[in-house]
């Protein structure tokens, strides 16, 4: 029986359209399964090998591989169950090859990627990501697999597993921290929050699937056109906010349509769709009388409903 590990709060959103359930929470759970490997392997490798979900449902869920096969799949009958209806019943295999571990697509109807690439069979490495459906499983392989484990687990309290960007606790956290620090040293701070107009019918058109390549590609972007001061967080299914510390209104509005304009010309693609994508953005500084962030976040978002409200694809203000 696995234990429930009781202490990991992880922000695990799913790709989950805002208007399906807006206050959408993860499982805060972290199931650890505790299998040696054979003795004979151990001595054979010298080291162990294990498969993490860094996102999905058992976040945190350590799967120890060993010299027999393991299946991932919509079958009860597989090791590695996935509940998904983009998951087959037989979606793919790892297994012990003698010298290496390999993971084998089984024919599945929507494929299985390692490291975002579509594969048929390779070889895994330490580290590489596997993606059942919307599950990501974490390759680890090596002598000090313990260690590994757990700064894996200290990195799933801090970032989102599929985006790669911080998650919604760690981004509360630091809001709290950012009003506190705006206060004492009288500095200017901004919100942006922003979702992905129309998710629900790109989920719904193209899959779920899809809906993750857009939220991970979307993600990649606008980190790319933020400072290094700034706070990037997915904070909902499709809902994303940017803390602007030392920023008033001007430059906080000026972040905001930039990060619009990239989104709107980035074609994202998965397999042979492209995916028009915008989004509406809320914006929104701290007040000299206010020191809740409950009200700062208020504001922005109310700004973003107005944006949507009007038409989407543009920024409001609150």
């Amino acid at each position: 029986m696995p234990k429930v590990h009781p202490t990991l709060p992880v922000g695990y959103h799913g790709n989950v359209s805002k208007s399906d359930n807006r206050d959408s929470t993860a499982s805060e759970r972290t199931v650890i399964t505790q299998r040696k490997l054979p003795v004979q392997q151990e001595n054979a490798l010298g080291r162990e090998a294990y498969l993490v979900i860094i996102y999905g449902e058992d976040l945190g869920r350590r799967i120890a591989l060993g010299e027999t096969a393991i299946e991932a799949g919509r079958s009860t009958a597989c090791g590695i169950p996935v509940d998904q209806e983009s998951v087959s019943r037989h979606h793919a295999r790892i297994w012990w090859t003698g010298s290496s571990y390999k993971v084998k697509d089984l024919g599945s109807t929507n494929g299985t990627y390692v490291n975002d690439a579509l594969i048929t069979e390779v070889e895994l490495n330490d580290g590489d990501q596997v993606k059942i459906g919307r599950t990501i499983l974490k390759f680890m392989y090596g002598g000090n697999i313990e260690a590994s484990y757990h700064e894996e687990i200290y990195r799933m309290m801090t970032f989102d597993g599929l985006t790669q960007i911080y998650n919604k606790r760690y981004f509360n956290e630091t809001l709290e921290r950012e009003i506190s620090r705006s206060r004492r040293y009288t500095r200017e701070l901004g919100l942006v929050l922003f979702d992905i107009d129309h998710f629900k019918q790109k989920n719904d058109t193209f899959g779920h699937l899809a809906g993750d390549a857009i939220l991970k590609d979307l993600s990649g972007v606008v980190r790319a056109k933020l400072r290094r001061e700034d706070v990037f967080a997915r904070v909902g299914g499709e809902e994303f906010g940017i803390l602007t510390p030392e920023v008033g209104m001007k430059g906080a509005r000026e972040v905001a349509e930039k990060v619009r304009v990239v989104v709107e010309q980035t074609a994202f693609r998965f397999e042979k769709h492209v995916m028009p994508t915008t989004i509406s953005l809320g914006v929104a500084v701290l007040q000299k009388d206010e020191d809740s962030a409950d009200a700062l976040y208020k504001r922005s978002d109310a700004a973003l409903y107005r944006a949507k409200q009007g038409g989407r694809n543009r920024v409001e203000q609150g």
